[in-house]
């Protein structure tokens, strides 16, 4: 049986506690200057890509990441989203391309959820969740 919600990200919490995910992963590395002319490309026209076709929840409360009001806010994949999912893989793939580790996970109960739409949750992690 596979899980309600998918979710990647890094194996190890940044200084403030978070498991940063596979979006924030390859745009940290972009800010830094690490990709190449074709990855950044491929960054660029994905995100534009997830932009133009799913939500963005800060768009509907500009505080579901807030670190003082939701710690921890994390966004889940609704595994229903097959093409969410799949379309990942581009980010993962430049993961992978720059050895910057990605895992995934799955679960049936990753938060309390603070935002939802028709194929994404952003939860605040139960304590000492990953």
């Amino acid at each position: 049986m596979t899980a309600r919600f998918v979710r990647f990200q890094s194996p190890r919490q940044d200084r403030r506690g978070r498991f940063v995910g596979v979006f924030g992963l390859v745009n940290a590395a972009a800010k830094d200057g690490l990709l190449t002319v074709e990855q950044e490309r491929v960054r660029r026209v994905n995100n534009d890509w997830f932009d133009a076709y799913y939500p963005d929840p800060t768009a509907v409360d500009a505080t579901v990441y807030d670190h003082d009001i939701n710690p921890r806010a994390a966004a889940w994949f609704k595994s229903s989203a097959v093409e969410l999912i799949d379309r990942t893989e581009r980010h993962l793939k430049l993961c992978r391309e720059l050895a910057i580790e990605c895992d995934r996970i799955e679960s049936d109960d990753p938060g309390r959820i603070i935002y939802e739409d028709e194929h994404q949750v952003v939860v605040v992690a139960h304590q000492g969740d990953r």
